[in-house]
């Protein structure tokens, strides 16, 4: 099973006191390249959400957005400092005394005084978050994943496509060969006439020309190399996890096979093939990018 290196997934799951969304994102990218953004509320639980990414993703530049809402007030409540309104009104009273004021201190003063009364945040229940947290989280890469499997289909197909089309170009760079000598052969012995009139030809120094020349144009190593990485591709494709990397070095090879075809070729339709195998494995390389 082939997965794409761009996908997307997004979750939100909720319980009687809170919410939290999850979207997940990623391009391509040669490693795995994790950035997460979260309120403070889950830092606590940065490193399970590391381990937990990494099951599902193995390469890829990858955005985690994780949001969190209370929906209760919960986590807040009031708290009541008992010592410092009693100071308040230790002083209050001092100053009614000092300067003959009456004692009016109500709970509605007393109350504006500040600290007296404060919000203090909750512990949240670690176990409850944890869980709505990873459930939440596993529904987003489940999703994330799918996507990533179905963009992965589609890059299999198109390839498979582009490597049997390579094949039939292998095979007419093979059926070539033997008339490439041939028609050298000819033009070889025409030039010699040409050149000697009616004197007879050395059959063997014609001989040697051509085991000279099908020495240099001899392309036989190369296809038979070619033709064993694209089987090896195809072969391949077919495993699915984690193969981006390995397609990739067996991309570099056939481009290097595909190279000295080209570089071996003297005639025009040989070239032509050689040049459309090096365009149809630039192709190649290109999806393998795809692909984590």
């Amino acid at each position: 099973m082939i997965r794409s290196m761009t996908g997307f997934g997004r979750s939100e799951s909720s319980d009687e006191y809170r919410r939290i969304t999850v979207e997940i994102k990623s391009v391509n990218h040669r490693y795995f390249d994790l950035n997460i953004r979260m309120p403070r509320k889950l830092n606590s639980f940065d490193t399970a959400i590391r381990s937990l990414l990494k099951e599902y993703i193995q390469r890829g530049k990858v955005d985690a957005i994780l949001t969190y809402e209370e929906l209760s007030g919960h986590d807040m409540a009031v708290k009541y400092n008992h010592a410092l309104a009693a100071e308040y009104i230790s002083h209050m009273r001092e100053m009614a005394a000092e300067f003959g004021l009456a004692d009016d201190i109500s709970i509605s003063t007393l109350s504006r005084c500040p600290e007296v009364f404060s919000m203090e945040e909750h512990s949240p229940d670690e176990e409850a978050l944890r869980t709505l947290l990873e459930r939440t989280l596993r529904t987003a890469l489940d999703q994330f994943v799918e996507e990533r499997v179905r963009e992965g289909d589609r890059l299999k197909q198109d390839l498979e496509a582009k490597l049997r089309n390579m094949l039939l170009n292998v095979d007419k760079i093979e059926e070539r060969a033997p008339g490439i000598l041939t028609e050298y052969r000819g033009r070889l012995e025409e030039k010699v006439r040409e050149l000697l009139g009616d004197v007879q030809m050395d059959e063997a120094r014609i001989s040697s020309e051509l085991v000279i020349f099908a020495d240099k144009i001899c392309t036989d190593e190369e296809t038979v190399r070619l033709r064993a990485h694209i089987h090896s591709m195809l072969d391949t494709l077919e495993k699915g996890d984690g193969i981006g990397r390995k397609l990739d070095f067996i991309a570099q090879e056939m481009n290097r096979e595909a190279n000295t075809i080209l570089s071996k070729a003297n005639n025009l339709e040989t070239s032509n093939i050689a040049i459309e195998l090096k365009t149809e494995i630039e192709k190649v390389r290109e999806q393998i990018q795809n692909i984590e």
